[in-house]
This record gives structure tokens, sequence and C-alpha cells, in this order.
């Protein structure tokens, strides 16, 4: 079974607050089956966006690099990205370090 968005979202963000790490929701996306974009914001003029991806050939679940680079940049794939999903959940995370958790056991798929 898989779990809702919404479910899922709110599951990250408290992991996210657990270890010190602001995040918050940039766009709702559809409540049960929207996709996830992650923005990892290290607050120095950059950013990278990750998106879960399926390996035909492992049968599993992966995050992955979207795009990555000058923040104003990549906001404006992300803004593409939702000209084309308007059910699509946007995720801001803001952490110099680059933390994400998104490798965590529990995140990847």
């Amino acid at each position: 079974m898989r779990l809702t968005a919404d479910f899922w979202v709110a599951a990250y963000l408290a992991r996210l607050r657990l270890a010190d790490i602001p995040a918050f929701v940039v766009a709702h996306g559809d409540d049960t089956a929207g996709a996830v974009l992650v923005k990892l914001n290290t607050l120095d003029g950059q950013a990278r966006v990750f998106q879960r991806q399926f390996d035909m050939m492992s049968d599993t679940r992966h995050w992955a690099v979207l795009t990555e680079g000058a923040e104003p940049e990549v906001d404006a794939a992300i803004a593409r990205q939702r000209g084309f999903d308007s059910d699509l959940w946007v995720i801001e995370v803001e952490d110099r370090a680059g933390r994400h958790l998104l490798d965590e056991p529990g995140l990847g798929g």
C-alpha cells in the first residue's frame, strides 16, 4: 500500500523538525496522489531539486536530482514543473550544510 502524499509530507516535515532543519510547504499538491519535489536551499544562492524516480531494473524508488544551480534558475524549473502538474507538492528545505534526510531509511521510496 502506498502512503498518501499529505501523510508522507507531514512525516517528512516532522523528521526535518526533529533534526532542527527548517522546511516548509511551498506548493500544496493533491492530498492523495500528488508527486513531491524537494528543493534544498543551501542559503548561498544555490539550490537543488530532488524528485522521486522509479528504477524498473531494481523495482525500487529513489530520490534523484531534477535540477541544481543558481536559486532563481531552480525556482524557474520548479515553476515549469508546476505548469505541467498542478497536483505537484513542493517542499523547501533550508540548510547551509546541505542536509535533506532523503537518503535516510523510510524516506527513499
